[in-house]
Protein backbone atom coordinates (compact mmCIF):
# COMPACT_ATOMS: atom_id res chain seq x y z
CA UNK A 1 0.00 0.00 0.00
CA UNK A 2 1.49 3.21 -0.88
CA UNK A 3 1.65 6.04 1.76
CA UNK A 4 -1.25 8.94 0.78
CA UNK A 5 0.48 12.73 0.39
CA UNK A 6 0.43 13.94 4.36
CA UNK A 7 -3.03 15.70 5.14
CA UNK A 8 -3.17 19.05 6.39
CA UNK A 9 -3.07 18.59 10.24
CA UNK A 10 0.27 18.75 12.39
CA UNK A 11 2.40 15.58 13.15
CA UNK A 12 0.77 15.70 16.74
CA UNK A 13 -2.80 15.47 15.12
CA UNK A 14 -1.75 12.46 12.60
CA UNK A 15 -0.65 10.38 15.80
CA UNK A 16 -3.70 11.38 17.54
CA UNK A 17 -5.58 9.75 14.45
CA UNK A 18 -2.94 6.51 13.78
CA UNK A 19 -3.25 5.22 17.13
CA UNK A 20 -7.38 5.70 17.31
CA UNK A 21 -7.68 4.06 13.73
CA UNK A 22 -5.39 1.26 15.48
CA UNK A 23 -7.92 1.02 18.40
CA UNK A 24 -10.46 0.40 15.03
CA UNK A 25 -8.18 -2.45 13.64
CA UNK A 26 -7.98 -4.10 16.68
CA UNK A 27 -9.89 -6.91 15.53
CA UNK A 28 -8.71 -7.32 12.30
CA UNK A 29 -11.83 -5.17 10.75
CA UNK A 30 -12.78 -1.66 10.31
CA UNK A 31 -16.46 -1.31 10.51
CA UNK A 32 -18.20 1.71 8.85
CA UNK A 33 -19.39 2.59 12.19
CA UNK A 34 -15.79 3.01 13.08
CA UNK A 35 -14.66 4.81 10.84
CA UNK A 36 -17.57 7.41 10.48
CA UNK A 37 -16.87 8.10 14.22
CA UNK A 38 -13.38 8.92 13.82
CA UNK A 39 -14.19 10.93 10.50
CA UNK A 40 -16.63 12.88 12.26
CA UNK A 41 -14.70 13.32 15.46
CA UNK A 42 -11.47 14.29 14.09
CA UNK A 43 -13.25 16.59 11.31
CA UNK A 44 -14.89 18.51 13.76
CA UNK A 45 -11.60 18.89 15.95
CA UNK A 46 -9.32 19.32 12.91
CA UNK A 47 -11.03 21.03 10.16
CA UNK A 48 -10.90 24.67 9.34
CA UNK A 49 -12.04 24.78 5.92
CA UNK A 50 -12.82 22.19 3.52
CA UNK A 51 -14.23 19.39 5.86
CA UNK A 52 -14.72 17.26 2.67
CA UNK A 53 -11.41 17.42 1.55
CA UNK A 54 -10.07 16.75 5.12
CA UNK A 55 -12.30 13.54 5.00
CA UNK A 56 -10.76 12.08 2.30
CA UNK A 57 -7.14 12.87 3.50
CA UNK A 58 -8.01 11.43 7.19
CA UNK A 59 -10.02 8.48 5.36
CA UNK A 60 -6.54 7.42 3.74
CA UNK A 61 -4.54 7.56 6.94
CA UNK A 62 -7.67 5.80 8.77
CA UNK A 63 -7.55 2.37 6.20
CA UNK A 64 -3.56 2.11 7.54
CA UNK A 65 -2.74 -0.11 10.51
CA UNK A 66 0.14 0.71 12.42
CA UNK A 67 0.63 -1.52 15.52
CA UNK A 68 0.09 0.70 18.66
CA UNK A 69 3.23 0.12 20.07
CA UNK A 70 4.92 2.41 17.38
CA UNK A 71 3.23 5.83 17.69
CA UNK A 72 2.40 5.54 22.17
CA UNK A 73 5.69 6.58 23.09
CA UNK A 74 5.78 9.80 20.74
CA UNK A 75 2.43 11.37 23.14
CA UNK A 76 3.35 13.98 24.69
CA UNK A 77 1.27 15.01 27.45
CA UNK A 78 -1.22 13.57 29.93
CA UNK A 79 -3.93 15.42 28.02
CA UNK A 80 -2.45 13.25 24.41
CA UNK A 81 -2.94 10.16 26.63
CA UNK A 82 -6.75 10.71 28.29
CA UNK A 83 -7.77 12.50 24.63
CA UNK A 84 -6.19 9.27 22.83
CA UNK A 85 -7.84 6.32 25.48
CA UNK A 86 -11.43 8.04 25.39
CA UNK A 87 -11.80 8.54 21.14
CA UNK A 88 -10.06 4.51 20.90
CA UNK A 89 -12.86 3.35 23.78
CA UNK A 90 -15.50 5.28 21.87
CA UNK A 91 -14.79 4.23 18.38
CA UNK A 92 -14.17 0.40 19.80
CA UNK A 93 -18.10 0.38 21.58
CA UNK A 94 -19.53 2.26 18.14
CA UNK A 95 -20.31 -1.20 16.43
CA UNK A 96 -20.17 -5.02 16.41
CA UNK A 97 -19.63 -7.14 13.52
CA UNK A 98 -22.95 -8.95 14.58
CA UNK A 99 -26.29 -8.73 16.26
CA UNK A 100 -24.95 -11.01 18.81
CA UNK A 101 -21.86 -10.10 19.79
CA UNK A 102 -20.92 -7.55 22.05
CA UNK A 103 -20.10 -3.65 20.69
CA UNK A 104 -16.43 -4.49 22.38
CA UNK A 105 -15.50 -8.41 21.47
CA UNK A 106 -12.63 -9.91 23.01
CA UNK A 107 -9.96 -8.58 20.12
CA UNK A 108 -10.86 -5.08 20.57
CA UNK A 109 -11.13 -5.91 24.55
CA UNK A 110 -7.71 -6.99 24.53
CA UNK A 111 -5.96 -4.27 22.30
CA UNK A 112 -7.94 -1.24 24.57
CA UNK A 113 -6.22 -3.24 27.73
CA UNK A 114 -2.76 -2.81 25.61
CA UNK A 115 -3.56 0.39 25.27
CA UNK A 116 -4.13 1.37 28.79
CA UNK A 117 -1.05 -0.53 29.67
CA UNK A 118 1.05 1.51 27.27
CA UNK A 119 -0.33 4.68 28.33
CA UNK A 120 0.33 4.04 31.82
CA UNK A 121 -2.61 5.82 33.30
CA UNK A 122 -4.27 5.80 37.08
CA UNK A 123 -7.20 2.98 37.27
CA UNK A 124 -9.16 6.31 38.33
CA UNK A 125 -8.37 8.56 35.72
CA UNK A 126 -9.32 5.40 33.04
CA UNK A 127 -12.21 5.05 34.99
CA UNK A 128 -13.36 8.64 34.73
CA UNK A 129 -12.53 8.62 30.72
CA UNK A 130 -14.64 5.52 30.23
CA UNK A 131 -17.36 7.26 31.99
CA UNK A 132 -17.39 10.13 29.96
CA UNK A 133 -16.73 7.92 26.87
CA UNK A 134 -19.87 6.11 27.94
CA UNK A 135 -21.99 9.36 28.68
CA UNK A 136 -21.64 10.55 25.57
CA UNK A 137 -23.56 7.93 23.60
CA UNK A 138 -26.90 9.76 24.75
CA UNK A 139 -24.65 13.52 25.29
CA UNK A 140 -23.54 16.21 23.08
CA UNK A 141 -21.32 17.33 25.38
CA UNK A 142 -18.73 15.11 24.89
CA UNK A 143 -17.76 16.65 21.81
CA UNK A 144 -17.46 19.92 23.42
CA UNK A 145 -15.32 18.50 26.15
CA UNK A 146 -13.10 16.87 23.28
CA UNK A 147 -12.86 19.98 21.47
CA UNK A 148 -11.71 21.84 25.02
CA UNK A 149 -8.94 18.87 25.23
CA UNK A 150 -7.62 19.09 21.62
CA UNK A 151 -7.38 23.14 21.44
CA UNK A 152 -5.67 22.33 24.70
CA UNK A 153 -3.01 19.86 23.40
CA UNK A 154 -2.72 21.81 19.75
CA UNK A 155 -2.16 25.31 21.45
CA UNK A 156 0.50 23.18 24.39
Amino acid sequence: MQTPPPPSITPRQMNLLRIVASMAWADGELAIEEVNLMLDRFCSLFADADGQQMQQELRDYIMQNIPLDELIHQLETQEEKELVLQLGYEVISSSSRTPDEPKINADEAAAYQKLVQLLNLSDDTVKRIEAEASAGDTSQGIVEKMAHKLEKFIKG
